[in-house]
């Protein structure tokens, strides 16, 4: 125990100097980011950081953009400059063209590897692109199609639970708990051939859902201690690391090492009983659930049949699997409780849609048939323009690797006045990739490009919107991002999103709670009662009067 208290102590000290003497170099030399405009520091320490990182920061996050431009030079930890871009040229160059320059920073992977292993989240280069190859069949449109009875019967178990519980009347329930436990579900089955939750009982104490939902409230008030992280990754075993990590007198430290073991014990689980499966042969798969299906079985069979240089390793594998589970419920389940708090705000939004929904139904039956279901218009309308408006993921990080110009689609206007056609940014320097202000830039979306108006979406796209080649895989947004490090899983997460509105909304009605509900800036922007640190989100639910 001494030994390692003392190894704690000399990575802390040598973390604190590292960081210091860069964070020195950069403050006392020149820089060809100085002639970029942007705001005044925050804090001699944490710069612009603690205002882009609040998470009540919405305002400076929202209007940096708005007041300086698609290119704007922020302060970072101890006077460092970094830069916040959503001009449509640079993005492309960042995610696209120059991707490999400008890579995840160092300590963004550590805390995915730390949390979750090596899953795609955690990995970068050769290793990146392997994985990526081996995934990208399993979420294939035509593999969507073969998840439909799936998604089918657990939104069904949902739409039970939630009428068990207001059978009497409209009744408050927590909205968020539910999307985050089908989301859970629906991943488990669909991803992983596995059932995590019966959606039945109301959620008791601690469950692998709960863990998910911690991870992002855990991390995002720890990322100022993430540039040390790199540093301790590379002492001694995995093993040993978390025994560092144990030590660590920081609660919030300890609690993300019980939801990374709690998350990789589930994954260990199902991985080894897949094995299991796949070694007694077709008819032990076939009784899994998913019946071999499901994108981890598919993505181990690949696997076995793959050549000796395209297999993944085991480790890899169950980063695969803890990836799913995180990156599978987190996002789509916040995203799907911010499409119904909006349609709670806005009922007459919600009874148009509900009109659509329940016309498909008469026609098609309760479970819409894919091509009928990812056609709905308004559907379409309002999850893309909540997608858009809404992005779960207001913003990424990125690294540059060496030295690099970054284009831009039109010139700013220097600190000192001379117009800038592209910038110099030098090897080193941390780049913030704006989703959000890139999705409500007005330069493209009009003046109105702050309003949640799911019809922009039923009319041609103003034109300057297509000219602008805005590099996102969806849409002309930055949603799912693009380039080789783009959401792999976007239509999974369109079509789960489409078929929890559409049992939802045909079967009950939703209106705003009289609590408070805050939306909190974080790496998955999440909501809770007023500043209350739990995510929830409470919401009156009654039935559909004709159901």
């Amino acid at each position: 125990m001494g030994i390692l208290l003392s190894v704690l102590r000399v990575v802390a000290l040598l973390g604190t100097a590292y960081v210091l003497l860069k964070a020195l170099k950069n403050y006392l030399g020149r820089s060809p980011l100085d002639n970029i405009p942007g705001p005044p520091s925050g804090h001699w320490m944490k710069g612009n950081l603690g205002q882009l990182f609040d998470r009540a920061g919405w305002d400076f996050n929202y209007g940096v953009g708005l007041k300086y431009g698609p290119v704007v030079k922020l302060h970072g930890m101890f006077g460092t400059r970094q830069l916040f871009v959503f001009d449509p040229a640079a993005l492309s160059s960042i995610i696209v063209k120059d991707q490999y320059v400008y890579e995840e920073a160092p300590e963004f992977l550590a805390s995915m590897h730390c949390m979750l292993g090596d899953g795609l989240l955690a990995t970068v280069g050769e290793r990146h692109r392997k994985q990526r190859r081996l995934l990208n069949p399993v979420f294939s449109i035509a593999h969507m199609r073969h998840m439909l009875p799936i998604f089918y019967t657990i939104t069904s178990k949902l739409q039970l639970a939630i009428a068990t519980r207001v059978k009497n009347g409209q009744q408050e329930i927590d909205i968020l708990d539910w999307m985050g436990r089908t989301a859970l579900e629906l991943v488990g089955q669909a991803g992983l051939g596995w059932s995590f939750d019966p959606l039945v009982e109301d959620t008791v104490g601690e469950n692998l859902g709960t863990a998910v939902k911690a991870v992002v409230p855990t991390l995002f008030p720890l990322r100022l201690a993430r540039p040390f992280l790199p540093l301790a990754m590379r002492i001694g075993s995995p093993a040993f690391q978390h025994k560092l990590a144990a030590l660590i007198p920081d609660e919030r430290l300890r609690r993300a090492k019980q939801i990374s073991d709690e998350i990789e014990s589930h994954s260990r689980r199902i991985f080894e009983e897949k094995k299991r499966a796949m070694r007694e042969g077709d008819a032990a798969v076939m009784h899994q659930i998913g019946e071999g299906k499901d994108i981890m079985s598919k993505l181990m069979q690949a696997n076995m049949s793959a050549s000796d240089e395209d297999k993944l390793p085991e480790d890899e594998l169950l980063g695969q699997m803890s990836t799913f589970i995180f990156a599978g419920m987190d996002t789509t389940s916040n995203a799907l409780a911010r499409t119904l708090d909006l349609l709670s705000k806005h009922p007459e939004a919600q009874d148009k849609l509900r009109a659509e929904v329940l016309e498909a139904v008469r026609e098609h039956g309760p479970e819409i048939p894919y091509d009928i279901l990812v056609e709905l218009p308004y559907m379409d309308a309002v999850c893309r323009e909540t997608l858009r408006l809404y992005a779960p993921v207001p913003h990424l990080i990125r690294k540059t690797r060496k030295d690099i110009v970054m284009p831009l689609s039109s010139p700013i206007r220097g600190v000192d006045g001379t117009l800038i056609t592209e910038i110099p940014v030098p090897e080193g320097t941390v780049v913030h990739i704006g989703i959000l202000a890139s999705n409500r830039n007005p330069e493209l979306w009009g003046p109105d490009a702050a309003e949640w108006k799911p019809e922009r979406w039923l009319n041609p796209l103003p034109e300057v919107v297509k000219e602008a080649h805005v590099p996102g895989v969806y849409s002309h947004l930055m949603t799912f991002l693009g380039g080789g490090r783009a959401c792999i899983g976007f239509k999974f997460s369109q079509l789960e999103m489409k078929i929890v509105l559409a049992v939802l909304l045909s079967n009950f009605t939703f209106a705003p709670s009289d609590k408070d509900i805050f939306w909190n800036v974080a790496g998955i922007q999440y909501p809770t009662v007023g500043m209350n640190p739990v995510p929830e989100m409470p919401m009156k639910v009654g039935f559909v009067k004709s159901a």
